[in-house]
Formats: structure tokens, C-alpha cells, sequence
């Protein structure tokens, strides 16, 4: 007869080789069939006792690594079904993308671009919804247009409007809702139409709170000067309450509004401001407007599982902005070029492959990327790998990167005295 921790091997290498036959995703249920066989078949001695122990710790450890391949097998298979793509659809993509950015430039010359190209239909009403989407749109650019005195563009103000729900809401937050839609443009007339528009519109959706809408529109512009004067550091006197009705007084067909109204839209204003959209010259569209180079490529992860994910990138300020779509405002990944180095790479799994690395193989490129909770991480590559679709976009790309890649000579002398820091020291 076999000893007793002899024939316990021979049954765990035939368990082994089940496993093998029957696939990853069953190892914990051998494993305790394993541990369950050891503990009732055997009297186990103390030696027993703390291997089986370490066979747990061990067992610990693997299901813990099982489930990292789990995760980064189910985002290669997300990655795989997502290659899956229609060419007609990138194509419409990028189109879109260049419409919004001339937009963001010029509004008319944007929005003729997209009729031009059939990405928006050439009435009123389609280009209100566009504009009222906003998407990757600066809220500056659709105050201009919505300001221009044409009659098409009246047109598409008063759409602009409609797509606006005012039912049931007081005034300061209608307004609020309505001036955050877009950037009120400066001039005087642009204004008074737009804030027609607004009077008539919550008017109509809120038929009895005032006697016409041009109650509202007074009332309207009497707030958002409540709103500078209390909030403006400029302005040394703030208005109080009392002052506020006296503003209003007779404003409502010759009569004067509740006082309780009055109040509350005082009250609401000076406790929180309006958040009125800024054009702070940092809008990432302007960034990315005239780019040194732009396109699709395929970006090797760097996981466990060296999977291929493609990204759009873009080539501008010394800088590689890589994103998930071509329409995405914010991108997944930033590569400062500063001191990398550049090569082509021959990959067992893509054609057309070059790779961004430092002088020193060790040192981690200095990068950014948004993880999977939107958070912006420190990225960790040594490396990044890149795959083109052709030759010649493969020869395009290196030659825009390699124009793009500075130098900065403070950070080559420190990483050699880096180095030599790390040497041992000869006696």
C-alpha cells in the first residue's frame, strides 16, 4: 500500500489533468475537491497540516490571479466585438468631428460644412436639436449663431427655444436652465431677441404667471441684472430687497407683482449666482482644431494580456492625445513627447508596427490616461506600441512624431546623474 501522502499526489496529479481536460473557470471547485479529499481520507500529521495550509495560501493566490484573467479576457472579447466596424460610420464620424471643430472656429461656416455634407438636414428645426445637443459644441460659438440677425437664424432661435421644457418652473430656473444652454453674446440686439424668444416661450408653457410676456421679459432681464449687481465685485453698492421691488414696480400691465415672487426670485439669486458658461480659451476643441496629424491606430495595452485597442489619435503641442472615438471631447490618453526616442518594431500579432520608448529602457514614459472609474491616472508604460494600417500611414505617422519629439536637455543631464546615483560606488 501506497504511504499515505503518496497516494494523496498520485489522486491531486489526477485532478490536475481534470482540470486541464475540463478548463480554467473550474480550478476552485477542484481545488476544495482537493482539500476535502485530504481532510476526510487522512489522519494528517502536523507536516500534513501545514502543507495543506500552504496549498490554501496558494489556492488564495491563484483564484486572485484567475480573476485578473477573467477581467482582461472579457475586455479582449469587448475589444474583439468591437473590431466589428462599419468604414461608412468612421468615415461619417470624423466628418462629424471636423463640422463641430469648424463650428467651434466659425458657426456659419460649420454649419454650412455639415448641411454640405448631409450631416444635417438644412432646416430650422434639425439645426436647433444640433445646437441644443451641444455636443463637443463651445456654448460661445451657438450664442453667436443663435445672435446672427438672418432670417434663418431667427429661425433656428425660435426652435432653439421650444426645445427648452420651462412647464411648471419658476422663472430663475428656467433661466437658469436657459442662459447655461449657451453664452449670451454681447451686443444689445442679439440679446433682446433671445430673451424675447425666452419670454414668449415660457409664457406659453406657463400660461397665468405673468399677464403677457412682456412682463416676463422685464422681469427676466430685471434678475440677471440682480444677478451682476449682487455678485460683481466691481459693483460697490448691492441692491436690497426693498430696492428689488421698487425695480419691478408697475411692471405687470400697469400692476405690480406678488411680493412673495419678488422675494423668492431675490432670495434664489443671492444665495447662488448664475453659472453662466465661460470661453476661458483652454476649450480642448481649439486644441485639437489643426493638428499636426490625425487618424485611426491600433494601441497595445499594457496588461497582462497584451491586447490591441483602437484608438483615434491626434498629433499637436509636442503632444500624442489618443481617444476612444473620433467625437470623444476629452481624450483617454495623453503622451508628452519629450524626450522619447522612436522605432519600427516587428509584432507576431500586427503589421506596420513603430514604438515610443526613452533613452534608458528602465525609465517609464512620462504619460497620463483616464482608468476605468474616470479617474487620471499616472500611466506605467516603458513602451507604447502602435500599429498603422498601412506602410506608408506607418511611414506618414513616425515622420509627424519624429518633428514632434523635443528635447529637453536638464531632463537628459538629470536622468545621468540618475543613473550614476544608482551605481555602486568603486573604492
Amino acid at each position: 500500500m501506497l504511504p499515505k501522502h503518496r497516494s494523496f499526489f498520485l489522486l491531486l496529479e489526477n485532478v490536475i489533468e481534470q482540470f486541464f481536460d475540463r478548463g480554467i473557470l473550474r480550478i476552485e471547485a477542484y481545488l476544495l475537491a482537493v482539500e476535502n479529499i485530504w481532510i476526510y481520507s487522512f489522519d494528517l500529521t502536523q507536516e500534513e497540516l501545514k502543507l495543506l495550509n500552504e496549498i490554501r495560501r496558494a489556492k488564495q493566490q491563484l483564484l486572485l490571479e484567475i480573476k485578473e484573467l477573467e477581467n482582461e479576457m472579457a475586455n479582449v472579447n469587448a475589444d474583439l466585438e468591437a473590431m466589428d466596424y462599419d468604414e461608412k460610420s468612421d468615415c461619417t464620424m470624423k466628418q462629424m468631428n471636423i463640422g463641430r471643430s469648424k463650428f467651434n472656429m466659425d458657426p456659419k461656416k460649420g454649419i454650412e460644412y455639415l448641411i454640405e455634407n448631409e450631416l444635417l438636414e438644412d432646416t430650422p428645426e434639425k439645426v436647433a436639436a444640433f445646437l441644443f445637443k451641444g455636443e463637443s459644441l463651445n456654448k460661445t460659438a451657438i450664442g453667436d449663431y443663435l445672435g446672427i440677425g438672418k432670417d434663418f437664424n431667427i429661425k433656428v432661435l425660435e426652435a432653439f427655444v421650444q426645445e427648452h421644457e420651462f412647464k411648471d418652473m419658476i422663472l430663475v430656473t428656467a433661466l437658469r436652465q436657459f442662459l447655461w444652454s449657451f453664452r449670451l453674446p454681447g451686443e444689445a440686439q442679439k440679446i433682446d431677441r433671445m430673451m424675447e424668444c425666452f419670454a414668449n416661450r415660457y409664457c406659453e408653457s406657463n400660461s397665468g404667471v405673468f399677464e403677457s410676456p412682456d412682463t416676463c421679459y422685464v422681469l427676466s432681464f430685471s434678475v440677471i441684472m440682480l444677478n451682476t449687481s449682487l455678485h460683481n465685485p466691481n459693483v460697490k453698492e448691492k441692491p436690497d430687497l426693498e430696492r428689488f421691488y421698487a425695480m419691478n414696480k408697475g411692471i405687470n400691465e400697469g400692476g405690480d407683482l406678488p411680493k412673495e415672487l419678488l422675494k423668492s426670485l431675490y432670495d434664489s439669486i443671492k444665495s447662488e449666482p448664475f453659472k453662466i458658461p465661460e470661453d476661458d480659451g483652454n476649450d480642448l476643441t481649439h486644441t485639437f482644431f489643426n493638428p499636426d496629424k490625425e487618424g485611426w491606430l491600433w494601441k497595445q495595452g499594457g496588461g497582462r494580456i497584451k491586447s490591441w485597442k483602437r484608438r483615434w489619435f491626434i498629433l499637436t503641442d509636442n503632444c500624442l492625445y489618443y481617444f476612444e472615438f473620433t467625437q470623444d471631447r476629452e481624450p483617454r490618453g495623453i503622451i508628452p513627447l519629450e524626450n522619447l526616442q522612436l522605432k519600427n518594431v516587428d509584432d507576431s500579432k500586427k503589421d506596420h508596427c513603430f514604438e515610443l520608448y526613452t533613452a534608458d529602457s528602465k525609465e517609464v514614459i512620462k504619460a497620463a490616461k483616464v482608468d476605468a472609474d474616470g479617474r487620471v491616472v499616472e500611466g506605467r508604460h516603458l513602451t507604447y506600441r502602435m500599429s498603422a494600417g498601412s506602410a506608408e500611414e506607418k511611414e506618414e505617422w513616425m515622420k509627424a512624431i519624429r518633428a514632434s519629439i523635443s528635447r529637453d536637455p536638464f531632463y537628459e543631464m538629470l536622468a545621468s546623474r540618475k543613473k550614476k546615483a544608482t551605481m555602486p560606488h568603486e573604492n
